[in-house]
């Protein structure tokens, strides 16, 4: 009862922590934010007490605690260019541009976009699904709000959209653990999402909406069956058709496979880079997005068309209604989301 108590105090103060970040008019409330939210999520990493998952809390919190004396010196250098260059315009422009890169790279750090990821996949592996589940998608809220506010999105910008999409494609192509498959998988969305920040937040946030729908449908099934292991989806997800019909339709979805729901935010992207001209960056983005559904296709034709023995004793403890109305709730909207919001596609 008090572990449980504990949890939901933490978590709405990791809430809390976001919100304040997001809502923030100065960049000290804005640290404020994510310091809250940071030391809010901790404890949530450490409650099974295990060493795995004790290893990945520290890292996570010496990672995102040099993150955020980066962001407070990065305010300070900023501050500190009125007074001191007052006078000369020229070293003002260079102090600033030098300041706001340095917020970039910190935010960058934060989020565990390329070239800074080396610590989210680390981290992921040895954490539990859920906090798999909002660090991929809560804690990314925050530090992308705030590089929206930045507007600055300059050639240093597009360098981490690149670097993200490709790593996050390429990373993920011999991995057999599936949260760290997952973890580069969502270093690939980041490097989307930080496209659809230079156009439209609407856009981006259609995107963040629907990575976070599918993820958690994903991530419920493999927190439900306990699977971490490529290997472990050949017998135990072979038990219920609508488990994997949910699974196939969520991981191609994921990987941005007409006509499912994940292609509309990606579709929504392109059109946008089309219509501005940024035609190899355009390119870039569909080559990495093709070579990240390769993968998805290993997971899901490897083990989920293959036909295997019924076994009884799954079908007890998965046949709950609520989760089966959420599988099928999944499943309408996956192959019907694309149709249902077309008409955003002329709209933005």
């Amino acid at each position: 009862m008090l572990k449980n108590l504990s949890t939901a105090l933490f978590f709405i103060m990791m809430l809390t922590g976001s919100i304040i970040a997001i809502s923030a008019n100065s960049w000290m409330s804005v640290w404020m934010g994510l310091e809250i939210n940071l030391l809010s999520f901790i404890p949530m990493l450490i409650f099974k007490n295990n060493l795995n998952n004790s290893e990945a809390a520290l890292n996570y919190f010496l990672i995102q605690a040099f993150a955020s004396i980066m962001i407070l010196f990065s305010m300070t250098l900023f501050l500190m260019n009125y007074n001191l260059f007052s006078n000369q315009l020229s070293y003002e422009f260079y102090f600033n541009n030098l300041s706001m890169n340095l917020i970039y790279l910190t935010l960058m750090l934060k989020l565990g976009a390329a070239p800074f990821h080396f610590w989210f996949p680390n981290v992921m592996e040895n954490i539990s699904w859920m906090n798999c589940l909002i660090l991929m998608t809560w804690q990314k809220l925050a530090p992308m709000m705030v590089v929206s506010y930045l507007i600055n999105f300059n050639n240093f910008y597009i360098m981490f959209i690149l670097l993200s999409t490709f790593i996050g494609s390429v990373g993920g192509l011999n991995q057999t653990s599936i949260r760290k498959l997952i973890s580069f998988s969502s270093i690939n969305h980041i490097g989307w999402m930080l496209t659809a920040l230079m156009f439209n937040e609407l856009i981006w946030f259609i995107y963040f909406f629907i990575y976070t729908l599918l993820n958690s449908a994903v991530i419920f099934i493999m927190k439900m069956f306990q699977i971490f292991y490529l290997n472990q989806m050949y017998s135990i997800l072979m038990n219920s058709y609508l488990i994997k019909f949910t699974l196939l339709t969520s991981i191609l979805s994921l990987g941005g496979l007409p006509p499912f729901l994940g292609f509309l935010p990606k579709w929504l992207i392109i059109q946008s880079l089309v219509s501005m001209k940024m035609n190899f960056l355009t390119l870039f983005l569909i080559i990495t997005s093709l070579i990240t559904l390769f993968y998805y296709l290993k997971i899901s034709f490897s083990s989920l068309m293959l036909v295997m023995e019924e076994l009884n004793w799954m079908f007890k403890s998965f046949y709950k209604n609520s989760s089966k109305y959420f599988l099928m709730i999944m499943n309408l909207l996956t192959l019907t989301g694309l149709f249902l919001f077309i008409d955003l596609i002329y709209l933005i």
